[in-house]
């Protein structure tokens, strides 16, 4: 029943052959990769409100479209830079190849590390934020908004898990219908406010901020402009995952950088100038977003509207990360910098493992915070332009070595890219710090250091393992060692029987092994072990204390075994298997304790003999149909 739900919710297995069928053409695959920059809309804006409007008061409504400005120019930049990392990689050109191939390893782990991070707060960051545009539109959900966060995140675990194409269906759909409602919004607005018919007057009693009436410095436009850079997040997704796109995949990557910018460009900068003529001001129960809506449109359908689809694509933009973070994890596994299994692809040819570390992390965030957006903005976009930074640096290097036809062209927009990502890793990193981007600046360090460990296991077990092709003539398989054979035993019936024949096809040196936790409990084995036709000595040891394993491993190591240092013993424990899994409960399943105490022994070697036994109902019928047949036999002969 669980594997036919699991069927069901997931799918059907997909064969290996089907990967290719799984791609996506620029119409389904942009929204997929893009959906985190195009939400940012939702919140960028409103972050830049937060900090500008409590220290300057009206004049945030003159610098926050000029501070926006900056940050279009900033992602044109990101744009046109990652269209030559597509250019150039064709297999999927993240910042952690890119970084790892044309600077050093460790450049490459930083990269990855600093993603890691990033990733997992987009899933958190985009989840929270869509809730508050529920709880925006529905006010008495908002002390449940830890509870609709978490449900989302598994809402989306589940689609992911179905596979590319079909969470490109799902989640391609509601980006475009976000898209085309904020344009609807930007050009209702604009045309409502040139025409007259409205007039803001801010009302500062309706927000939960004050209007400052502070000094416009450097440092606060700064601040505001770190806040603001999340739009830009999510950027590198499409150059991560340029084989997901159907052939010629590189040209529809491309293609789809531009389709990104110019959706970027025309929401983000529409909504920061309604911002600033109809002056919406933050408040923690209603968004930016819902009090530009609600003054353009009223509320009716288009409010309610946008607010789904704001919730929708904020929703869907943990996509991104769902999309590219199993993916980065795949690779750097692949190059033994994290656990093997993160590359290996579930029934629906995606990175499951991947898909539910990601998830586990979003959901431990999301409580740990609250569901606040506000308290997890301050960490992010430290990791992600800290990887544009290592991506555009490595794309420079990248040009100046090969050289090819156009480098200087290329080399001057990933120059261009390196030095802007820097000034602004480093502007987030000062303005953001006590806020509580150190987090983040002291985690990457130490995801990278757990890296370089698990590099160092996988090395050692490897050198350990390793067998040289110069010895292979050289190895005997005649055994320089004498086996033997103890089977832990609780009584004497037909599993054990069973047990002990085995054993003795095994080897010579068989023993029987029980343990009396009480005087006189192993009387009854004793004289039934006395009938039995076998040399098989029975081991019988007193435990007081009533447990079962020491005493096996103590007789193991003891010199009353007739084993030497560099013999092979096997344990060989039957274990029953009953016909309905509830039935196991019903039993002290002693076996498994045993095996995992001596899985830790050398040169002990632990073996598991299943005797399975059928339902009650039919064995009984089968007892009697044997019974009978046993009695006309009888009857027969008679």
């Amino acid at each position: 029943m669980f594997r036919q739900l699991i069927r069901w919710v997931l799918g059907e297995k997909l064969a290996n052959s089907q990967l290719k069928e799984q791609n996506y053409n620029v119409f389904w695959g942009m929204p997929i990769l893009s959906s985190d920059a195009i939400s940012s809309v939702a919140y960028a804006v409103e972050e830049m409100l937060w900090i500008l409007v409590p220290v300057i008061g009206m004049a945030s409504y003159l610098w926050m479209p000029r501070v926006a400005t900056a940050i279009i120019l900033l992602l044109v930049v990101l744009v046109f830079s990652y269209r030559q990392t597509v250019e150039a990689y064709p297999n999927g050109g993240g910042a952690y190849i890119v970084a790892k191939e044309n600077l050093k390893t460790v450049y490459g782990l930083i990269a990855g590390a600093a993603l890691s991070v990033d990733y997992t707060l987009t899933v958190a960051v985009s989840i929270c934020a869509g809730t508050a545009a529920i709880t925006s539109a529905f006010p008495g959900l908002y002390p449940h908004r830890v509870a609709i966060s978490v449900g989302i995140i598994v809402l989306m675990v589940i689609g992911n898990l179905r596979g590319v194409r079909e969470s490109s269906r799902i989640f391609s759909i509601p980006t475009y219908a976000f898209i085309a409602a904020i344009i609807a919004l930007i050009v209702a607005g604009l045309l409502k406010h040139f025409s007259g018919s409205y007039v803001d007057v801010p009302n500062p009693s309706l927000s939960h901020v004050s209007f400052g009436t502070g000094a416009i410095t450097v440092f606060l436009l700064l601040r505001a402009f770190s806040s603001g850079c999340s739009a830009v997040t999510g950027v590198e997704a499409i150059s991560n995952a340029v084989p997901n796109f159907a052939p010629p995949s590189q040209k529809n990557a491309r293609t789809a950088y531009l389709m990104l910018a110019a959706a970027v460009s025309i929401t983000f900068g529409g909504v920061a100038y309604l911002a600033k003529i109809y002056h919406a001001v933050p408040n923690p129960k209603m968004t930016v977003i819902a009090q530009i809506t609600l003054d353009v449109f009223g509320k009716g359908f288009m409010f309610y509207f946008i607010q789904a689809t704001t919730m929708i694509i904020l929703a869907m933009a943990a996509n991104t990360a769902f999309a590219g973070f199993p993916t980065l994890l795949s690779v750097i596994a692949q190059d033994g910098y994290a656990p093997r299994q993160l590359a290996l692809r579930g029934h629906r040819l995606n990175y499951s493992n991947g898909i539910i570390f990601l998830a586990a992390m979003a959901i431990i965030l999301v409580l740990v915070f609250r569901g606040d957006t506000h308290l997890l903005i301050p960490l992010y976009a430290v990791g992600v332009f800290t990887s544009f930074t290592l991506s555009q640096t490595g794309m420079l290097v990248h040009w100046l070595r090969l050289k090819p036809e156009g480098w200087h062209y290329k080399a001057f927009i990933n120059g261009l890219g390196a030095f802007i990502t820097l000034v602004t890793v480093i502007i987030i990193g000062v303005t953001k710090f006590q806020s509580g981007a150190w987090i983040v600046i002291v985690v990457i360090p130490l995801f990278v250091l757990l890296m370089l460990k698990v590099k160092n296991h996988y090395v050692s077990v490897a050198e350990q393992l390793d067998l040289p092709n110069d010895t292979l003539s050289q190895i005997s398989f005649e055994p320089s060692y004498t086996h033997y054979v103890i089977v832990p035993i609780d009584s004497l019936n037909v599993m054990v029987v069973r047990a002990l024949r085995y054993a003795k096809s095994m080897s010579p040196n068989v023993e029987a092994f029980h343990v009396e936790t009480r005087e006189g409990e192993a009387d009854k084995l004793r004289a039934k072990w006395a009938m039995l036709n076998t040399d098989i000595p029975l081991i019988i040891k007193q435990s007081p204390y009533r447990e079962v394993v020491g005493p096996l491993i103590e007789y193991i190591d003891s010199e009353e075994h007739a084993s030497k240092p560099g013999d092979v013993i096997t344990v060989l424990l039957p274990q029953f298997l009953v016909s309905k899994w509830w039935q196991m409960m019903l039993h002290n399943n002693t076996s498994i304790f045993i095996a995992n105490a001596l899985f830790h022994k050398r040169n002990v070697v632990v073996s598991v003999l299943p005797f399975y036994l059928e339902d009650i109902s039919l064995w009984r019928k089968k007892q009697m149909l044997q019974s009978r047949a046993r009695t006309l036999t009888g009857d027969a002969q008679g």
